[in-house]
């Protein structure tokens, strides 16, 4: 044990264990007396942080470089999302990425602390106890009905077994009722039998008499008999009783017997947690003025005949592509491609999104059909009949969210699917007015899910922004702030962030718009040069990834300060 902190001893100075040492170093975690200050201060092999005791624990411990062992990392390069030191800064490296002060990160990920927490305790907490008391209910309800139906079929069995030896008994008395009518006929002509034979029997006593007799008269006077005794009785043949026991049909007796309806688990996902924006923060004011592009990635998309539809995060590093061709990629921030998949069916996928579990979804319009990536097997979840799917999103309880044309392209609705099932659709407003439009030629629409359940559509031939609550109730429609652009309003991707906001490509006039969860304009993204914007999708922190249709590469957009906040993904775009 250190004598400097044993319980007969005070603390000591690390250095000269003078008693009662008044002052700390955080980072080397040794007590100090001032006398000693000084001369801690002077290894300078490594970074110090001496304070008052009092105040022990209270300064920013900053994780050491790597590659300078002396140094600290007070800085965060934007671009490689990693803490570097002030020599790090002028390195080949770095020395052309953004910074930013590591303390205004640590100020920004204690407001998601916050958040998270708050979060956890208010919202989230007390529903999984919810979950945890109606589960118990549930246990309950199981072993209470269990024992109910467990006496009941009992009963129905004390019951099969009397009526059982109710069937018994009476062919029991039926085959001694027949034993007996047999019997009975039998014994009467054994009677009849017995009677004759005595007679004859003294007959044939009579017939020896005469025979050793020489008395005429006696013998003259000899009638016979022999005609009375040849008429024999019946010959009496049974045939007798024979039980014949049939085979058990156990199906038949089973459903003679009762039946027991099977036992249904339904998966209601109702406990979706929504809670309010973060309070910690306005979010029309976490904009910077200048949104800037800190990645470019180019693909294999690129023209107008070749181009690039939409994107959607895999994970934090990795981003799904699709556009004219039947290959979907997969490709990391470095633009390097991780994964190919190619349709089932050999044709281009209209839209792409990623399931929590990671899993990639496609929608094959030309197929009529919905399908799921399965560890590099293409599974069909959805087949339409009469319909045809445009764009899909995965919800936040990872039910399918999936826009729809009628064959005849005069109905577009959007269809909830939980698995194979669907759930409900989402096809006209109160008044019973089409929500989306139907156009011959193009119909082209996109989705997302908001934070707070809204679904949002893009829907680019009406130039509108339609959002609905989960219910299906119109809640706005966007169609653009008062017009400041040369073009109509023409909306393609479409996506929502952490916040609850929701950002959409602007195609024809080469901008994003944001706007608030109640359709209020906050802002555009102009100044990115951006050509013909088509997909959109956030990762995790919020960074926002513009794919250009036209020019095949895609775009990550930092637009708000610092940008390295850990947050919760907005619903996977189209």
């Amino acid at each position: 044990m250190d004598p400097r902190r044993s319980a007969q001893d005070v603390l000591r100075c690390h250095l000269c264990e003078t008693p009662c040492p008044l002052m700390y170093c955080d980072i080397c975690d040794i007590h100090l007396c001032k006398a000693c200050v000084g001369e801690h201060l002077f290894d300078e092999s490594k970074e110090h942080s001496v304070l008052p005791l009092q105040k022990r624990g209270s300064s920013i411990r900053f994780p050491k470089c790597p590659k300078h062992s002396n140094k600290q990392c007070e800085i965060h390069c934007e671009q490689c999302d990693i803490p570097i030191c002030s020599q790090c800064i002028f390195s080949d490296e770095h020395e052309q990425h953004k910074k930013c002060d590591t303390l205004q990160i640590i100020e920004n990920r204690k407001v998601v602390l916050k958040r998270d927490l708050q979060d956890l305790e208010k919202y989230i907490y007390p529903k999984y106890q919810e979950l945890s008391i109606h589960n118990a209910v549930q246990r309950d309800e199981l072993i209470e009905n269990s024992e109910k139906m467990t006496k009941n079929i009992d009963k129905q069995g004390d019951s099969w077994r009397k009526e059982i030896d109710t069937v018994i008994q009476k062919m029991k008395f039926d085959l001694k009722e027949m034993d007996s009518k047999f019997l009975a006929v039998l014994n009467e002509q054994e009677v009849a039998i017995t009677h004759t034979l005595s007679k004859m029997t003294q007959n044939i006593a009579d017939l020896k008499k005469l025979l050793n007799s020489n008395d005429v008269s006696i013998i003259t006077a000899y009638k016979s008999k022999n005609s009375e005794f040849r008429n024999l009785p019946p010959k009496l043949t049974a045939s007798l009783p024979c039980f014949a026991p049939h085979l058990i049909d156990k199906d038949h007796v089973y459903s003679q017997f009762g039946s027991l309806s099977a036992l249904s688990i339904a998966e209601e996902h109702i406990y979706t947690v929504v809670t309010p924006v973060d309070q910690y923060s306005s979010p029309d004011r976490t904009f910077i003025d200048e949104p800037r592009i800190i990645t470019e990635i180019n693909t294999e998309f690129g023209g107008y005949s070749n181009e690039l539809f939409n994107v959607t995060p895999q994970s934090d590093q990795d981003i799904w592509t699709c556009g004219s061709s039947k290959i979907m990629r997969l490709i990391n921030r470095q633009g390097d491609l991780v994964e190919s998949i190619q349709t089932k069916s050999g044709n281009i996928p209209n839209d792409i999104a990623v399931k929590r579990r990671g899993n990639l979804v496609y929608s094959d319009q030309n197929d009529g059909t919905v399908n799921i990536i399965n560890n590099t097997q293409v599974q069909e979840v959805i087949r339409l009949q009469g319909w045809k799917p445009l764009s899909v999103c995965c919800a936040s309880s990872d039910d399918l969210l999936v826009v729809m044309v009628s064959d005849d392209r005069k109905q577009t609705k959007v269809v909830c699917y939980c698995g194979f099932n669907e759930k409900h659709s989402i096809q006209y407003d109160d008044s019973g007015q089409p929500l989306y439009s139907s156009e011959e030629h193009y119909n082209t629409k996109n989705i997302s899910e908001n934070r707070n359940l809204d679904i949002c559509v893009s829907d680019f031939d009406a130039g509108a922004i339609v959002v609905v609550n989960q219910a299906g109730k119109l809640r706005f429609t966007y169609t653009g702030p008062p017009s400041t652009t040369k073009e109509p309003f023409k909306p393609r991707g479409i996506t929502t962030d952490s916040q609850g906001r929701i950002l959409t490509a602007d195609y024809i006039n080469d901008r994003i718009h944001i706007l608030d969860q109640d359709g209020q304009f906050l802002r555009y993204i102009d100044n990115c040069h951006l050509w013909r914007p088509w997909g959109l999708c956030v990762d995790a922190r919020d960074k926002l990834f513009v794919a250009e249709s036209v020019s095949g590469k895609f775009s990550g957009i930092i637009q708000r300060p610092c940008q390295h906040m850990q947050s919760s993904t907005g619903s996977h775009p189209d």
